[in-house]
């Protein structure tokens, strides 16, 4: 079982940062943020590798880094340039070491509104 804390969310104004940090309590393979807007399917938003290799959504390229510390296992997600249509709760998204099961954060809440 791997444990996750999440921490970061709050309300911003459009063109704000924000950044999101999320710490394994145990060694881990991949990791990512995805997010949930109302009425809106969960969605990827950004993902690494134990290689660093890293995806993104079209939908934050440019605006959005993923990076992690990989011996305190914790991921990141640097948010620039934030618009209203990045309001969502966020969830970091981990692969346990060498096994396929997958764990979930609780979820933070990002609001962008002026």
């Amino acid at each position: 079982q791997v444990q996750l804390a999440e921490s970061g969310g709050g309300l911003v104004q459009p063109g704000g940062n924000l950044t999101l940090s999320c710490a394994a309590s145990a060694n881990v393979d991949d990791m990512a943020w995805y997010r949930q807007a109302p009425g809106k399917q969960r969605e990827l938003v950004a993902s690494v590798t134990t290689r660093f290799l890293k995806k993104y959504a079209d939908s934050v390229k440019g605006r959005f880094t993923i990076f992690r510390d990989h011996a305190k296992n914790i991921v990141y997600l640097e948010m620039n340039s934030l618009k209203p249509e990045d309001t969502a709760v966020y969830y970091c998204n981990v692969r346990a070491q060498g096994r396929d099961d997958t764990y979930w954060g609780q979820g933070t809440q990002v609001t962008v509104s002026a």
